[in-house]
Formats: structure tokens, sequence, C-alpha cells
């Protein structure tokens, strides 16, 4: 092999690694949101989660609603007051999809706010549908209840409390595509009606990595809330 070849070959090789290893130094560096693992079947896992304490707002498409919710945990609040994120970031969106297309909106854990102080943001990030837009919620840490958590001085921005929910929850990587957020939804419904557990609303998309973590290591999945009793 020819030297320019070869070093071609080593920085490409280094780059990958690099990349691989922030990959996986974000994964582990996000808080998240604590839950119980009841139990597993064909890839979707039943979980039960505890009362949440979200951070939610709706938009035309992705980018307008991580915008809004960024600005209110970097000190858009009556406190000015910089608020660590729980991931996962929970995105709804229309069912055609749209809104959701190739868009990557991820989490990123530290991030800075505009006075230099270091944010931790707590992932996943969650997408839900809401009718022509895209209604996105970040996940607040457990210390927060809504009478401590900071106000949003956005009127766009709202703090919304969910009582405790058991949810099934599949897993797929790569970019969260439309395509491939529809597939996993449909895998993930076709799981739950073989096993004869009732769902309750619609599916939606959690989102945990930031924008720079490969593809082959994100970690994105889909979710419902479901009845066992």
């Amino acid at each position: 092999m020819k030297r320019p070849t070869k070093l071609l070959v080593a920085g490409v090789g280094t780059a990958l690694a690099a990349w691989t290893a922030w990959g996986l130094y974000s994964g582990r560096s996000a808080e998240g949101v604590p839950y119980e693992s009841l139990r597993s079947m064909d890839g979707v896992e039943l979980r039960r989660y505890p009362r949440t304490l979200l951070a939610e707002t709706t938009a035309p498409n992705q980018v307008a609603a991580f915008r809004r919710l960024f600005d209110y945990i970097s000190g858009a609040n009556e406190s000015s007051e910089s608020v660590s994120m729980t991931a996962p970031v929970r995105t709804e969106e229309p069912a055609g999809g749209a809104a959701r297309g190739g868009e990557r909106v991820g989490v990123t854990a530290p991030v800075r706010a505009d006075r230099g102080e270091t944010v931790s943001m707590t992932a996943p990030v969650r997408t839900d549908e809401e009718g022509d837009g895209v209604r996105m919620a970040f996940y607040l840490p457990a210390g927060y209840t809504l009478e401590t958590a900071p106000m949003p001085t956005n009127s766009d921005v709202r703090l919304v409390v969910e009582g405790p929910k058991t949810m099934a929850v599949e897993r797929f990587s790569w970019y969260a595509t439309s395509g491939r957020v529809a597939n996993a939804e449909q895998s993930l419904l076709d799981t739950l009606e073989r096993e004869g557990i009732e769902v309750r609303g619609e599916p939606t998309l959690w989102q945990y990595d930031d924008p720079y973590t490969p593809p082959f290591m994100r970690r994105n999945e889909v979710a419902v809330e479901v009845d066992l009793s």
C-alpha cells in the first residue's frame, strides 16, 4: 500500500475511533428517567415509570421546538436558572411524519448556557403528534416539582406533570427517519397485539443522543402506554 493511502486509511481510522469514543461518552454522561423493567418479549420491554415533570412545547417542526426548550433550560425562565434535563427527549408528530422527516435533533450532555455555566441534559427527547406540528418534551430531573421548577418566560413552553405509567418500548438504532420510526412503531404494536396487551394512545418517539453520536451507536425508542391490569 502506498504511503499516501496508508496515511488516509490511518486518518479515517483515527477519526472513526474518536467519533465512537464521543458516542460512548455522550451516551453515558446524560441523566436518564428512572424506571423498573418488568419483562421483555420479542424485542419489546415493559417498563414502569414514576411520576415525572416535563417542560413541553408545540411548534411547526422539531428544530423550533428544540430551540424553545433548550432556551428554557439555559436560563429563559423566571429564576434565570440553568436546569438539567433528563433523558429521554420526547417528540410527538403528525401521523404523516412530515415534521420528523430527515431532521436530526439530538440531546447533548453537557451543553453550555449563554453565561458559560455547564448545563446537563437528560435524555431521551420525546416527540408526539400534535395537529400539523410537533410536540416535544424535555424530562426534568427528579429533584424538581411543579412548585420548585423555574417557570418558563416563554408562554409557548409549559410545565406538565405526568403520573406513573407502564410503557412498552422497542429500541432501534441509526437516524430516526420517518420510515424507521414507522417500522419500529408497527413492530411494537404487532408484538403487543400478539401478546394480548392493551394499548393506550399512540406510540411516541424517544431520542437519547446528541447530533454528533455515530448512527450505529444511536439509541432511539418507540414507546406506547399499556394496560397490564
